[in-house]
């Protein structure tokens, strides 16, 4: 199961976590895996080479973890609200391979 954390700071996020195989399917063909992972490595490029803010992120195999030190940027939140209720669709239509929690003044 792919676990999704998403930090934030007076509605903000600030912070976001993806953890795990979703197990839908064979390394290779799991399109709920390749859709989380894309949503969550665009918004890093968003943040890190389009917008150049300071972003702190570690990427191994099955795990990204993203922390965003500016977090009131406007244009970093639209980015990471469009991630967000991309993960929250894919959340609620494989609720079997997907758990996400979000996380209330952690930052």
């Amino acid at each position: 199961m792919t676990k999704i954390t998403i930090f934030k700071k007076n509605g903000k996020i600030c912070e976001y976590q993806i953890k795990g195989h979703s197990g839908f399917a064979e390394a290779g063909s799991d399109i709920v895996c390749a859709g989380i992972s894309t949503a969550g490595q665009m918004a890093l490029v968003g943040l890190n080479e389009v917008l150049k803010l300071d972003v702190e992120f570690d990427i191994k195999d099955a795990y990204l973890h993203v922390k965003l030190n500016d977090f009131q940027n406007d244009n970093a939140q639209a980015l990471l609200k469009a991630m967000e209720m991309t993960f929250e669709d894919i959340a609620k239509n494989y609720d079997k391979n997907v758990r996400m929690e979000v996380r209330e003044d952690v930052c």
